[in-house]
């Protein structure tokens, strides 16, 4: 049984950017470019690991762009990129067993497709190299004192991107042969050591934020890609109750409401997460949400229900599609829910990665009828609406 493990370099300081944080920390659909970038392969069914490579002086901003997401810990780069990622791949090296396979790729893609992913594993099969580039299109030209001094012939150039994967002790042996000779990327690394690169065709969406026009443009696309994905449209419908216990608040849809009495479960017991999740999951027709959480595993007691949603999120991702929209209706005689509810579209847009107005929360009373009309707890009914890539 092979094993493919995602090296995630994201040791870059940012000095092309400026601002108050890194690229990969900057905020992109409601979390940060790094989470997006992570997300897709920890949730792509052909990676088995995330590993991250970071800043020491980074942590901070690292724990709290990766909060809830299952990593290992993370690994001190070094001054150079070359450096961080042999530095990446020695903490590979240490495992028991290695890696057979390792797909080397840059925080600050995160946009990468699911596809293009599966293409450079998939070669890697035949090759002990692959990279992820997409061909030269525009006429190139020479300039030399401001002035065009000539014209490069375009045929058969390549702009690199990342992944860029290779068979695990090829690539450490040569990363270790050659430390310190400061070449562009990994692949430059592996042609320098006498390995044969493949090509495999990319997505020229795959950017690479470099600055704030390119985050921008990250931005655009996410928006964009939902109106022009192939129309494999998904609904799903999730349902939750959780019962009331002595307590001073509730949460509900990732925010904090006072009451007089809290909602009993293993985890946080978010019931319009928990329903949200489950229609998410429906719509991938992947199970609900205990065959993921088990109740009866105890590291999920107490747990924040986000991460339950960021999981099933992620799982759309990796499959290439969107979320489209959402709507949950709480049923409760009380807490009230008006005065909260526009937090409760934020918290969930921000987790969902939509825009607020496509997430939608609604709340109704059974008229005093039923186990919720006698304030015994709180029911929740969620949609989700998905967009996959047609098959």
């Amino acid at each position: 049984m092979t094993s493919c493990v995602a090296l995630i370099v994201a040791a870059g300081v940012g000095e092309r950017f400026g601002g108050d944080r890194p690229k990969q920390y900057q905020t992109l659909g409601g979390s940060a470019v790094l989470r997006h970038t992570v997300g897709i392969f920890l949730e792509h069914p052909d990676v088995d690991d995330v590993q991250v490579v970071i800043q020491p002086g980074h942590r901070e901003l690292y724990d709290a762009a990766v909060a809830g997401l299952d990593l290992p810990e993370p690994v001190a780069g070094g001054a150079t990129r070359q450096e961080s990622v042999r530095l990446g791949l020695e903490r590979l090296a240490a495992r028991d067993p290695a890696p057979d396979f390792v797909l080397i790729h840059d925080a600050a893609r995160p946009l990468v497709s699911g596809a293009t992913i599966k293409a450079v594993r998939d070669r890697l099969d035949e090759v002990p190299a692959a990279i992820a580039a997409v061909p030269v299109t525009d006429t190139l030209k020479r300039g030399t004192g401001g002035l065009v001094s000539g014209t490069v012939e375009r045929a058969g150039l390549w702009r690199a991107q990342t992944p860029q994967g290779f068979r695990f002790p090829e690539i450490l042996r040569a990363h270790r042969e050659l430390a310190g000779a400061e070449l562009t990327d990994d692949a430059a690394v592996a042609e320098r050591a006498g390995l044969d690169v493949a090509l495999v065709e990319g997505n020229p969406e795959n950017l690479k934020v470099t600055n704030r026009d390119d985050l921008a443009q990250a931005a655009m696309l996410m928006n964009a890609c939902l109106p022009s994905l192939p129309q494999d449209v998904r609904i799903g419908m999730g349902y939750d109750v959780h019962r009331f216990s002595p307590g001073d608040h509730v949460v509900l849809c990732g925010a904090r409401v006072p009451h007089e009495a809290r909602l009993e479960g293993h985890s946080d017991a978010d019931v319009g997460l928990h329903a949200l999740t489950d229609a998410i999951l429906g719509a991938l027709a992947a199970g609900d949400i205990g065959s993921h959480f088990p109740p009866s595993d105890p590291q999920w007691r107490g747990a924040d229900s986000a991460l339950f949603l960021r999981h099933a999120v992620g799982m759309v991702r990796a499959r290439g599609g969107v979320i489209a929209h959402a709507d949950v209706t709480l049923i409760c005689e009380r807490p009230k829910i008006g005065p909260h509810r526009e937090a409760m579209v934020a918290r969930m847009a921000e987790l969902l990665e939509i825009a607020p107005d496509r997430v939608s929360v609604k709340a109704t009373t059974t008229e005093r009828l039923g186990f919720t009309g006698r304030g015994e707890g709180i029911a929740a009914q969620a949609v989700a609406t998905i967009r996959l890539p047609a098959t």
